[in-house]
């Protein structure tokens, strides 16, 4: 079963990381099929590193996006074979599996080549090349095995060296003339023409119709390095069959020139390649597995796709959401701030509650499941709850968070403010990390009609902090706002301790926008704004309002 997502937001904060890992481990635990995986769309900050170090979590795995890939495909699965395999194996696996591909793997199941009916045919159609045994190195085993015969003389593990395929059809003078050294001689129980044959130095002797082979010119064939098979078939049929002994690695298209689908693959790619090419069948490569080989992908098949399923927490707009989330399944969204302009197919299960943290909301489903909350993610839960609220100092903070984060600070044995303050200069600790690391530490965007803008928001624990935060970032935000095609940037640094904020900030009317929105004054593309700590509940809203009011 494929696994479905749980995924944050973009640019995660602590509360998206740890909610979808929360998340996660409740739903595994109470479903039978375990096929939930959590997953983050963005680095993981310093102090949701902290978090995850102090409580022993492994960070959730990176994705990109969830655009259908070649993967999700129900691939066309058939056997396989090994480039020694005859011809008229391959050709009876195709008739009983009702295909005209088959693929020759290696030993390690990664792709050697490809036969087609049409390269069999085409094979069988080749009546003028006498030495085709001898030019593919044709397995003794696959001629004994073809005509049914059997090795009277010889090696099974051997395999044709040289010569031409000569029938015995003249008499044991004329023989001597045509029989060259190292050849096949297909040939009946005449006595004479066996020992003629050996003297002329064919180095196989196919004996039909099931005759006996003497002692002598067995022993005759030992010494001069003659080998025999025997076969029940007359002349005419083993002549017929023995082309079909040949090795199928001798006619198969090789890898390197075969039109391989690495699995990984969007399937638009793949539509494209598809319509530039006329084969049936393309080969899936798992790059994920050393290059082995995974099955046929075809355009019918492309057309029968399981598109891949995620449950949302910690937002509900598309711009914060996975790429290629339109061409997803939303299962569920689990979340604490407005709604947006998300559509489904069908109905979710929503929940959407006006609460600090998604991490409240996670608990009461934990409660609401009776699954009992371990250490580790009591641990998650309640930094994700402290983080966002600041500690309870956000305006967001309900008494429904401060009474969670209370009880699972218990669970998970650490003391709140000492705790807090630990995590809080983890997070500010900023050494070593680029200006576009601090700005998309926890970074959203938004949209006012046309206009789209961005909001980041960096914590620090003193008023120092701030403006070396201000300098480094304020330099770099117009380039940032060019690389995002973004109209107008705005970073909250935000003093955890003073419960106030140095809004910078870039773009046409960027400045006129705060002004506006907060009745201050604008300097050096920076805004004091004293108990402004909460971007969802203060600047979100005052910005949104200032936009109308300018339009």
């Amino acid at each position: 079963m494929k696994s479905t997502y749980i995924i944050g937001h973009k640019n995660p904060d602590t509360d998206s990381i740890c909610s979808a890992l929360a998340y996660t481990n409740l739903k595994n635990t109470i479903s039978e099929n375990k096929c939930y995986k959590a997953k983050r769309l963005g680095s993981i900050s310093s102090e949701t590193k902290f978090v995850l170090d102090y409580f022993g979590v492994e960070p959730p795995e990176y994705l990109t996006d969830i655009y259908p890939r070649i993967i999700d495909i129900p691939l066309h699965e058939v056997p396989s074979i090994n480039a020694t395999t005859s011809l008229k194996e391959a050709w009876e696996t195709m008739r009983k599996e009702k295909i005209v591909n088959l693929p020759i793997l290696n030993d390690d199941q990664t792709l050697q080549g490809l036969i087609t009916a049409s390269d069999i045919t085409y094979s069988d159609m080749d009546v003028y090349d006498n030495e085709s045994l001898s030019k593919a190195k044709t397995p003794y085993k696959n001629i004994v095995e073809t005509l049914d015969g059997e090795l009277v003389v010889g090696d099974i593990n051997d395999h044709v060296k040289k010569g031409k395929i000569l029938v015995s059809a003249a008499n044991p003078d004329l023989m001597e003339k045509f029989i060259s050294d190292g050849d096949i001689v297909i040939i009946g129980n005449r006595y004479d023409a066996q020992f003629c044959s050996i003297e002329a130095g064919a180095s196989l002797m196919i004996v039909c119709m099931g005759a006996e082979v003497s002692n002598t010119i067995q022993m005759l064939a030992r010494e001069k390095g003659c080998d025999i098979i025997t076969t029940p078939h007359d002349t005419f049929i083993t002549s017929r069959l023995i082309s079909h002994s040949l090795p199928c690695g001798y006619f198969m298209t090789t890898s390197d020139k075969t039109v391989n689908i690495p699995s990984n693959e969007l399937v638009e790619k793949v539509q494209e390649i598809m319509t530039k090419s006329r084969f049936r069948y393309y080969p899936v490569i798992n790059i994920r597995d050393n290059n082995k080989f995974m099955g046929f992908a075809s355009r019918r098949r492309l057309l029968d796709y399981e598109r891949r399923k995620v449950i949302l927490v910690d937002h509900n707009e598309a711009d914060q959401a996975v790429d290629g989330l339109e061409e997803g399944e939303i299962l569920e969204i689990i979340d604490h701030h407005k709604i947006g302009g998300l559509e489904t197919m069908g109905p979710i299960y929503f929940r959407n509650q006006p609460v600090g943290c998604t991490a409240t909301i996670v608990t009461q489903i934990y409660d609401e499941n009776c699954v009992e909350i371990t250490k580790p993610i009591a641990g998650l839960l309640v930094s994700a709850i402290l983080s966002d609220t600041l500690m309870f100092r956000s305006p967001t903070c309900t008494p429904l968070d401060k009474i969670t984060a209370e009880r699972l600070a218990k669970i998970a044995e650490i003391d709140i403010e000492h705790y807090a303050t630990e995590m809080f200069r983890a997070g500010s600790d900023l050494n070593g990390k680029t200006p576009k690391e601090i700005c998309f530490q926890d970074f959203k965007k938004f949209n006012s009609g046309e206009i789209q803008f961005g909001v980041g928001q960096v914590n620090s624990m003193t008023s120092d902090e701030v403006y070396e935060i201000k300098d480094m970032l304020l330099p770099y935000i117009p380039q940032l706002a060019e690389e995002e095609g973004l109209d107008m940037i705005y970073i909250m640094i935000t003093n955890i301790i003073d419960e106030s904020t140095l809004l910078i900030m870039t773009g046409n009317n960027a400045e006129e926008v705060v002004s506006t929105a907060f009745s201050t004054t604008v300097n050096d593309s920076a805004a004091f704004l004293p108990g402004v700590v909460s971007r969802k509940k203060q600047l979100i809203p005052n910005l949104l309002y200032a936009y109308q009011q300018l339009s």
